[in-house]
């Protein structure tokens, strides 16, 4: 009995070194394994990290990209319109322009309507209260009228350099227009104006009275209708 338990007892030690030499064997064998699929895991983490950044970046690209371009295309369209009626702008100017230019080339074929003289003070260009009652009177009648257009002369006393005085002339013609413009609303294409300085004297220079008289702007409402040209005038006292 006791050589059978002393084989038992070796063969039980037998097999437990046995099992050892297998687990440690096992584990050598497999740990460069474990170790490559451990290495695996995490590049394959890492790559999947870095897969999701890329999609991050690459979704915050496109929605830049479809602002900007959302903008350009806003942008795009103003520009257009602005275009547009930019166009339709300078085709109503060229309208006018042409009308204008007719006018002047046609300007035998008016007769006068309403004419209305106003004066100013020496070296002056500011409108008195008499040369806007004179200017009432030839907007009242601007108002009726159809197929017209408005001649400003300006003009001035002989004293003075010329190119002062064609200046002059100038903006005493610009402050009737702007006064006709601005009340009656007398459109700018319907005008013809010239500053003629001097060089269209209505009395001589000779005499303040004279030269009074030359300190003036003319202005003829003018119609190329037959039937509504009446010669009448407007003129308001001279300045002195």
């Amino acid at each position: 009995m006791k050589r059978i338990a002393l084989f038992v007892l070796a063969g039980t030690m037998a097999l437990g070194a046995a099992g050892c030499s297998t687990k440690t064997y096992v584990r050598k064998e497999t740990a460069p394994t474990i170790d490559k699929v451990n290495e695996l895991d995490e590049l394959t983490a890492k790559n999947t990290k870095g897969i999701r950044d890329a999609d991050t970046r690459a979704l915050q690209g496109i929605q830049q990209v479809n602002t900007k371009a959302a903008t350009a295309e806003e942008k795009a369209t103003a520009a257009a319109q602005a275009a547009d009626q930019a166009n339709q702008t300078a085709t109503r100017a060229s309208g006018r322009v042409t009308s204008l230019t007719n006018t002047v080339v046609n300007l035998d074929n008016y007769r006068s309507m309403v004419e209305a003289s106003v004066h100013f003070g020496f070296n002056k260009s500011v409108l008195t209260a008499k040369a806007r009652e004179a200017l009432d009177q030839l907007g009242s009648e601007m108002q009726g009228a159809q197929h017209y257009i408005v001649v400003v002369d300006g003009n001035t006393d002989s004293v003075g350099p010329a190119d002062y005085n064609y200046q002059l002339s100038q903006h005493r013609a610009d402050a009737v227009i702007q006064y006709l413009a601005t009340k009656y609303e007398l459109p700018a294409y319907k005008i013809y104006v010239i500053g003629l300085g001097k060089d269209k004297p209505a009395a001589a220079n000779a005499t303040a009275q004279g030269r009074a008289e030359n300190r003036r702007v003319d202005v003829h409402l003018m119609t190329n209708r037959e039937g509504e040209a009446t010669s009448a005038k407007a003129q308001a006292p001279a300045g002195r």
